[in-house]
This record gives structure tokens, sequence and C-alpha cells, in this order.
């Protein structure tokens, strides 16, 4: 049985596969009375839309269809649905993938978990097609908790912090017939006082929760992360500097205890190289029997972490509208 559903009080429920016909997500515990309309998508899903070189072959429109829970522009109280349509679809691609399962992908645990009939044409529900739904999730969530301003970037790929060598290592890996992954940096501005609670239901609980939802995700860190335990107590302490509480440093990534603090929520997360790779491997065939050469052909991206920046941003304006509902409740 899937489990496609996430949250509280902000709820969200994504369904549909790659190559189904159309692909939808349902978001209840919207307030009522919310500007909202279609247009109001177009930003967010034009950043993870596949354009620059290294990102899939694969282009759908991205258009999204509001089915229910908005009315003359402003949110009805009930719950939304939004629909996207799947239009530039290769099944034929994967019909490899029944006996011999691509490395470090979902072939093999999927067959194992929901049987020999699972849909995994374009990765079926496992797919990084099914993130234009939390992008559009985000879309709303942003809404819902107003004042938080997002800052999001990619701070690492390939090994490089140095962005200007991002293009040569992306080219690099592609004249390769390889893959290569990275680090996405967020950063919430304005995030209030008080979201949270300790251990089970902290800030970063909820948003490493989603955030490890997201297909490729590996790691995820908040403020000086691994880093910071490298450091004293004395070096890596927050100072107050005013009574609003405010710090002279954010090594704790504007969370203590699991409660928000009104400094901006840092959090960096980590994108393993894509799987599905051109270049030869050795792995195991089913049908064969034995270890047998894989090459794998479709259309994937050589550097999946160019369109994932908005996807992680979306998760964490998600995670923050149920952090701020569950508060308000």
């Amino acid at each position: 049985m899937w489990h496609n559903s996430f949250g509280s009080k902000f709820r969200i429920e994504i369904w549909g596969a790659s190559h189904t016909p159309e692909i939808g997500v349902r978001i209840a515990g919207v307030p009522q009375g919310i500007a909202l309309t279609e247009a109001d998508f177009e930003a967010d899903l034009s950043r993870r839309r596949a354009s620059a070189k290294g990102t899939t072959a694969r282009h759908e429109k991205d258009i999204p269809t509001i089915i229910s829970g908005v009315a003359n522009g402003v949110t009805t109280g009930e719950t939304i649905e939004i629909v996207f349509q799947n239009g530039d679809t290769h099944s034929a691609d994967y019909s490899q993938f029944e006996s011999h399962n691509r490395p470090s992908h979902i072939d093999f645990v999927a067959r194992a978990k929901y049987g020999s009939e699972v849909d995994l044409r374009g990765s079926g529900q496992f797919s990084g097609r099914m993130t234009v739904l939390l992008v559009a999730a985000g879309v709303v969530a942003k809404r819902v908790v107003e004042g938080v301003e997002y800052n999001t970037s990619i701070v690492e790929i390939g090994g490089s912090r140095n962005t200007a060598e991002f293009p040569a290592i992306i080219e690099a890996a592609m004249h390769d017939c390889d893959s290569v992954g990275g680090v996405v940096e967020c950063c919430a501005k304005g995030v209030k006082v008080g979201l949270g609670e300790p251990f089970f239901d902290s800030a970063e609980s909820i948003i490493a929760h989603l955030l490890f939802s997201v297909p490729a995700v590996k790691g995820v860190e908040f403020g000086s992360g691994f880093e910071g335990v490298r450091l004293r107590g004395s070096e890596r302490n927050d100072r107050f500097v005013d009574g609003e509480g405010h710090t002279a440093s954010n090594n704790e990534g504007g969370i203590n205890g699991g409660i928000t603090n009104g400094n901006d929520i840092v959090v960096r997360v980590a994108i393993k190289p894509t799987p599905s790779i051109a270049r030869e491997q050795m792995t195991y065939n089913r049908e064969l029997g034995e270890v047998a050469p894989l090459c794998i052909k479709g259309r994937h991206d050589a550097c999946i972490v160019l369109r994932a920046a908005v996807v992680v941003e979306s998760v964490v304006a998600i995670a923050l509208a149920e952090l701020k509902l569950t508060m308000d409740n």
C-alpha cells in the first residue's frame, strides 16, 4: 500500500506517476481568503524546468490546473487540488531495467516491496518528475507563511565550491557519460520565534523529514552542521546581542532545542549524483543470472542538483507551513 501523504495541519498528498497521463497534489488545511491563481506558480515552476546544460532532455510544460479549493482567485478553505499533464514520455526506455536493475536506483527495492507489476516507467512514483508537485505545494505554503524571504543557492558541485568551475565539471561528467552531485543551501529569513517542539516534532525533525523525501537527497545539516563539531563550545556558541534573540553568529541555523529562535534558518542538503548514467556498469542481471554490463539509455540529468534548489526551498516552505499552522491551532 502506497503512503504518499504528509502533515497534520498542512496536509499534502501526491498521486500519479512519472509516465501516467497526469499527476497531482491535494493540499488540505489552507485557510480561507489567501490570494492564489495559476499564474502564481510560474516563477518557481520555471526554476525547476530542464533548460540548463546537464539537465534532462525531457521537457514537460508544467502548466498547473487548479481543480478545487480556489474560487475567484482566493482560497476557499477546502482541499486544494492541482493537476499537471505528462506529455513528453518515452516509456520504452525503461524496459531494460525489468531484469537488469540500475545500481543505486529504486528498481530492485521497488519490485521487492510492491511486486513485479509496480509501474516503473520513468521510475514511476519514485521519479524526480514527482517533485513538480512539491514545488506546487511549496508555492501554496509560502502564501500560508507570510513574511519569510528565501535565499537558495547551489554551493557545491562535484566536490568544488567554486561556482565558476561548475559548468566545466558538469561538461566533463557529460563527456564521460557520467554524473555529478552537489549541495544546495537554503536560508529562510523572517521565521518567527517559537515554531516547533522539543524532540519528535522539532523544527529540524519536520524540515529534515520532508527534505529526505526528495529523491536523491542523502544528507541534511543545519547551521554549521558537521563543520561545527570540530569547534569548541566557546567558538561555536551563538551569543545573544539583543532582547529579541538575535545572535552574533548562527551556528545553530536558527533553531535551539527544536524551536525556531528568530534568526535565519540555514539548512544544507546533499544531492547524490544521478544513478542513471550511460557509462557501462557491471551489475547483476536477473534474467542471465550473472553480473553483466549495463549501459543505461534514455534521457537523464547529468547534474540533478541544477533543478533541485527550488525543490529544497519548496519543502522547507511546506515544513514551515505545517509548523506555523500547528502553533496557531
